[in-house]
């Protein structure tokens, strides 16, 4: 059954209108304090690459303990991104129906730091626990799905971080908080803590106002926290087969420490294949509020040479998917590249495209008949969108 939070609730009328106090709604506070909340039992990803210990004596910002999370980086599930979900009840994926009513706040707050200092939390959210298609079985879903909107770089002194949630439904929320990290941005074994996470009202909050920043990159370098999209839509179905992907190759980039190296074979006979750098990971159109706003960029530019020279990607491509209900807005392509030896910019198109809504990123598909029957290798890098 719902949990309903009472608030304690204090008015204060006067010429200047109406002011409200409410308590604090804990996450964490210390190991089994009495006001804790949610689970932190939605494990994600390469589950085998988290360690976590939520009564750590390291240092807590408060109190006696803190919560201490590992992540070694290792990829051990083969995903590359790992994440813990802290949810209403044990395991509860939207099949309970134990959320919070959380109407009464506009913010999450949280202390973190780094053991060492450069550490990286690749994303923070309240709510998504969601129906993504009409056969989840998902009976309870959260009302919202908010991100942090960018990646924390964390120091080793605690430092005070915040979610903005004026305007947002919090009427029933099973996923209270969830974090990821990712391999490339971690770059190696990381550890992070946590430490005072709630739920507060913040009677100065406004809401917050959403725009993009350009130069806006899908892969800048492997490591660095302005990459948007994962390469996680490969096509067609047997592409694992034929495919391999290495977002941190370090021989001859293009600038910055390291490129992308892209190696297909026809082994599965499927004789085509690609990927799309999606928003989030494998997401087909399916995600609700998923899409960026890339309205204002007037181009997609990136750089890319062949192994050997002479490789054919019959399309390079930003937008399309267009098969589920979150589609993306539009999309625009140039055909048919020829690759060579030496580093090339390449450049699509994208006035009067209606970048409202992306959630394919990038993307590239070619087939072995017009490659070497053996294979090809090629490299990408700096894929970015620009405004003039």
């Amino acid at each position: 059954m719902r949990k309903f939070l009472t608030f304690a609730l204090v008015c204060l009328v006067s010429v200047i209108g109406v002011s409200y106090a409410q308590e604090a709604f804990n996450l964490y506070t210390d190991k089994n304090a009495t006001g804790n909340h949610f689970i932190p039992s939605g494990w994600m990803g390469d589950t085998g690459d988290i360690k976590f210990n939520d009564q750590s004596q390291t240092g807590p910002y408060s109190g006696a303990t803190c919560m201490e999370i590992g992540y070694t980086a290792k990829r051990s599930g083969g995903q590359g991104w790992a994440g813990i979900y802290w949810q209403s009840a044990q395991n509860n994926w939207g099949q309970k129906d134990t959320g919070f009513d959380l109407s009464g706040f506009n913010k999450l707050s949280f202390m973190a730091k780094g053991k060492n200092g450069g550490e990286v939390i690749t994303n923070v959210k309240v709510g998504g626990i969601i129906k993504k298609s009409e056969n989840d079985a998902i009976m309870f879903p959260d009302s919202t799905d908010v991100e942090y909107g960018s990646p924390i770089r964390l120091t080793k002194d605690w430092q005070e971080y915040s979610l903005n949630l004026v305007g947002e439904d919090l009427s029933y929320i099973n996923g209270g908080l969830s974090i990821i990290f990712n391999a490339d941005q971690a770059g190696a074994e990381q550890t992070i803590y946590l430490d005072d996470v709630k739920f507060v009202y913040d009677e100065s909050l406004k809401k917050a106002e959403s725009s993009t920043n350009f130069p806006f990159y899908v892969y800048a370098d492997s490591s660095s926290l302005d990459n948007h999209f994962i390469p996680s839509g490969w096509m067609p179905a047997t592409a694992a087969k034929d495919i391999k992907v290495n977002t941190n190759w370090k021989n001859y980039p293009f600038s910055g420490e390291s490129c992308i190296r892209i190696e297909y074979a026809n082994k599965s006979g499927t004789r085509w294949a690609g990927v799309y750098w999606q928003n989030p990971a494998n997401n087909w159109g399916t995600v609700p509020k998923a899409g960026i706003n890339l309205q204002g960029a007037t181009k997609l530019t990136f750089w890319a040479r062949g192994d050997k020279g002479g490789e054919v990607v019959q399309e390079f491509k930003m937008g399309g998917i267009s098969s589920g209900e979150y589609i993306d807005s539009d999309s625009a392509s140039i055909t048919t590249v020829q690759l060579t030896k030496e580093w090339e910019k390449y450049e699509i198109d994208l006035r009067g495209r209606d970048l409202s809504y992306v959630i394919g990123g990038f993307a590239w598909a070619t087939n072995i008949d017009v490659n070497d029957p053996e294979g090809v290798v090629f490299y990408l890098d700096d894929i970015r969108y620009e405004k003039e």
